[in-house]
């Protein structure tokens, strides 16, 4: 392949592919639950510049927090705590709740959400355990309101062309996959609750960050895992209590494609994912933190997607949003991300065992 029809390919695929609404329809109204950082410094921004959203309540285990940044907003009509949400106070405000609590309280907030007849946008990884993962599958699925987990690879453009071109056979017949993300969170303090496995589950690099590559492999493939292998360690006296300071996985996914992924919580930070098939490569780097870019080569010939840079938390809840509003049904469901949850789960099992295990 030319790299002129490389290029012209590439440029074929269009931006917001997804979008069925349009640009005058809702807003969908946020209540968000669990006032962190991350809820503060990325997705409430992301809501005001979106098409779709806006934040209508903010709620938080502090009625203080609360009333202090529903203050700072001027959109947002009320904050409330965590049993005033749950109780339905000013469920008129909302028509959609955005979950970002430490994972093992999604589920609470979920079936919340759930009773009010909301539509549920719940981060990732879903919950704590598989268990607990399944009950908010139950949940959503009594309900009628749209749910999503918040996998925000899957409207990231590069990622979208990648499972394109995939599908499309550029590269020929998937073979293997590599995928990386790290960080160093030693500097955010020894008390954060992803280092509590009462509060973050399994372990902390894998279940916050391994996640990453096992479900945009999924994405992008269009394939589920089967079994896995995994190794793991921990050294550092913050990661003490969970298992995982560093580990490296093996994922086997069906039709006999291999993804070999590595994470890390006390790393540089990196990131990248790459598609090998029999004709061509995909890399996706950077790929999570915030930013992707792609590059195809075919043969001989190497070129670089030049798509648009997004905001990827945008991207997301304007995807959720459209989705509400059309009233159809995202890509990741509950019962999509608890295919991951299981793919965790083994994970982690596979590296105290030593053994590969069936996801």
């Amino acid at each position: 392949m030319e790299p002129g029809s490389i290029r012209s390919y590439l440029d074929s695929f269009s931006y917001r592919d997804w979008q069925e609404s349009d640009e005058d329809a809702g807003p969908v109204r946020f209540a968000m639950v669990g006032l962190g950082w991350w809820t503060r410094d990325e997705a409430m921004p992301a809501v005001d510049r979106s098409t779709f959203c806006e934040t209508t309540v903010v709620v938080s285990g502090s009625a203080e927090k609360a009333e202090e940044v529903a203050a700072e907003h001027e959109i947002v009509e009320a904050g409330l705590t965590y049993d005033e949400f749950r109780a339905g106070e000013r469920r008129d405000a909302y028509d959609a709740v955005y979950i970002c609590t430490p994972n093992a309280k999604h589920l609470e907030h979920v079936e919340a959400a759930a009773n009010h007849e909301k539509a549920v946008l719940c981060e990732k990884p879903m919950e704590a355990t598989v268990e607990r993962a399944e009950e908010i599958v139950d949940a959503c699925e009594d309900g009628a309101a749209t749910a999503m987990i918040a996998y925000r690879m899957h409207t990231e453009p590069a990622v979208r062309r990648a499972r394109e071109l995939v599908r499309a056979g550029v590269i020929g017949e998937p073979v293997h996959v590599h995928g990386d993300m790290s960080q160093s969170i030693v500097d955010w303090g020894a008390d954060q609750w992803r280092l509590d496995p009462e509060l973050a589950g399994y372990g902390t690099s894998v279940m916050d960050l391994g996640i990453y590559s096992i479900n945009t492999a999924r994405f992008v493939l269009d394939r589920d895992p089967t079994t896995v292998q995994s190794m793991m360690h921990s050294d550092h006296e913050f990661f003490s209590e969970v298992p995982d300071e560093v580990a490296a996985f093996t994922v086997a996914f069906e039709d006999g494609v291999y993804a070999t992924c590595t994470a890390s919580q006390n790393a540089a930070q990196d990131s990248h994912l790459r598609i090998t098939g029999s004709e061509g490569t995909i890399l996706i780097e950077p790929a999570f933190h915030g930013e992707s870019r792609l590059e195809l080569a075919v043969d001989d010939a190497s070129v670089a997607g030049d798509g648009p840079e997004v905001d990827q938390m945008e991207e997301e809840f304007d995807y959720f949003a459209d989705c509400v509003l059309s009233g159809r049904e995202p890509e990741g469901t509950p019962a999509h991300g608890l295919v991951d949850m299981r793919t965790l789960a083994a994970i982690y099992e596979s590296a105290d065992s030593g053994e590969r295990v069936e996801v």
